[in-house]
């Protein structure tokens, strides 16, 4: 095969190092020469006089599950970069499941990955769905074990602590996923059922995952009330288990935490001035977004849909709840209060319920003379739990200080469903490079590019990938360092990045020109027998 030729780009080669200029060959999906500007010739050129060279974007959390096999062609990933996103975060995604576990499953998480009508549902096990990945996707994924499937599969839908023979068997289930290719394990403390697993179960499950070479990565059981406990609880758990720890989408969210993000750093160094190991992500936006049923109580959502809508009509239960939410605050809720005009409705199932996209609770119950808590608990039955909203509760000095952490990768968090979602779909990875890098001035772009490169598939422990050298797959992306910007926003969230010109995976073009390409080159990335790599 004939080499393609990136000829003089500026090549940030994803260390951290220095730039240099350099031409670039690439064939048989390997970076085969780096050579000095000018020097190579082949069949194919992309002249790259003005652009940035660099390893494709790593995203760290992504909820691409169900949209890599819908929409294989992956827009709103690719025209930012990426080359690679970890998936089956927070605890909750489709594998391993058995038919009950993946028909909960299919509706606990509708709002973030959608239901879609007549798709197969073929697989059952981690190693079937990497398979269908396999069968052609835009871009390379990496999967996590999700606790809280785990945990539904063995324990079922009850808010009780897991019995020793079910922890030994939800440790069997995960190392059998390991075994498939499974990188790591996730976890949702604050979502069910994973919000009900104590410490005994969390050991048993982190001690298996370090056996086999893997990272924890938790969605963790406050960002509110308790974050700050809440992180070193994760931290204490993953020492005792001498477990890797990568911390997602850190943050330290809602009024109570004001100026609070100096703390979580300060814990951070000291566990890895301790020797722990650990890194964290973030995304660059102060809204957050999940499901509306995320802010319900845990003992409202204990026992599955069916269980928790029965309570959502019962006028007993509606009150409780009500309390909870707006009186005593709920875990839900992380501990806080209700903020009802802090969230806003990005997405609905039901096309009667679609006026109510864009619009907060508060505003909704002003609209209907209603309280806001009476909107809440009568949207969530209408759309039978698969509403998404935004939460409007982050703080921007949290943002900055956390995004330059050397332990820091970018992970994007990001919803694809919905009416609106979140702009952090098709906006982090350019966010990142155009406003917090070339506009204010946060990090070099080296650093900026490590965030999002080197520094990521060390964490994957990926072979081959994240770095420019030679023999390293080429998963590459060609940007204009000078005009890379977001242009998604809260209104007009599907709108594709400025500046990312070019992107390679496995030396295959999925954009050119800053047009998507339709190319499939992507596959699943898994990790190897002996646990020491990811490939």
């Amino acid at each position: 095969m004939s080499a393609l030729v990136i000829a003089g780009a500026s090549v940030v080669d994803g260390t951290g190092a220095p730039r240099f200029r350099g031409d670039v060959a690439v064939a048989d999906g390997r970076i085969q020469q780096i050579a000095p500007p000018g020097t190579l010739s082949g069949g194919g050129r992309i002249d790259a006089d003005g652009l940035v060279l660099s390893p494709g974007f790593i995203d760290m959390h992504a909820h691409s599950d169900l949209a890599l096999l819908t929409e294989p062609d992956h827009a709103a990933k690719v025209t930012q970069g990426v080359t690679c996103e970890v998936l089956g975060q927070d605890g909750l995604s489709y594998a391993p499941v058995d038919d009950d576990t993946l028909a909960e499953m299919r509706q606990q998480i509708a709002g973030w990955h959608g239901d879609p009508v007549g798709f197969d549902w073929g697989w059952r096990t981690v190693g079937e769905y990497l398979d269908r990945l396999d069968g052609g996707i835009a871009v390379n994924a990496v999967y996590l074990v999700p606790h809280g499937t785990v945990r539904r599969l063995v324990v079922g839908p009850d808010g009780r602590p897991a019995t020793a023979g079910e922890r030994e068997a939800m440790g069997c289930v995960l190392a059998q996923a390991f075994r498939e290719g499974a990188a790591g394990l996730s976890a949702g403390l604050t979502y069910t059922p994973g919000m009900y697993a104590d410490d005994a179960e969390l050991l048993a499950l982190l001690r298996v995952t370090a056996d086999h070479g893997g990272f924890f990565a938790p969605h963790h059981r406050s960002y509110g009330v308790g974050a700050l406990e809440a992180y070193a609880e994760m931290l204490r758990l993953s020492r005792q288990a001498r477990c890797s720890l990568h911390l997602t989408h850190a943050t330290m969210n809602f009024d109570v935490n004001r100026g609070r993000a100096a703390d979580l750093v300060a814990l951070l160094d000291e566990a890895l001035a301790s020797g722990q190991d650990v890194t964290i992500d973030s995304y660059p936006y102060l809204a957050g977004s999940t499901t509306l049923a995320a802010l319900l109580p845990s003992w409202a959502a204990a026992g599955g849909t069916d269980a928790t809508l029965a309570r959502l009509v019962d006028p007993a239960a509606r009150e409780r709840i009500r309390v909870a939410l707006e009186e005593t605050g709920s875990d839900g809720w992380h501990g806080v209060r209700a903020q009802w005009h802090t969230v806003v409705v990005s997405g609905v199932r039901h096309e009667a319920l679609r006026s109510a996209v864009g619009r907060t609770i508060s505003e909704l119950a002003a609209a209907r003379g209603e309280t806001p808590s009476q909107v809440f608990l009568d949207l969530l039955v209408e759309d039978r739990l698969g509403t998404t909203i935004l939460q409007l509760v982050g703080d921007e000095e949290h943002v900055r200080l956390l995004m330059q952490h050397p332990t820091h990768c970018v992970g994007s968090d990001a919803i694809l469903v919905g009416d609106r979602p979140h702009p952090r779909a098709w906006g982090t990875f350019p966010r990142f490079l155009g406003h917090y890098g070339r506009e204010l001035g946060l990090l070099s772009l080296e650093e900026m590019v490590h965030h999002m490169t080197g520094r990521p598939a060390a964490r994957l422990r990926l072979r081959g990938r994240g770095v420019i050298a030679l023999g390293n797959v080429a998963d590459l992306v060609l940007f204009d360092p000078g005009t890379v910007a977001d242009r998604a926003t809260y209104d007009e969230p599907r709108q594709p990045a400025a500046g990312i010109e070019h992107v390679l995976v496995a030396g295959r073009a999925t954009l050119a020109e800053g047009r998507c390409t339709g190319d499939l080159p992507g596959r699943a990335l898994r990790r190897t027998a002996d646990g020491r790599a990811v490939e």
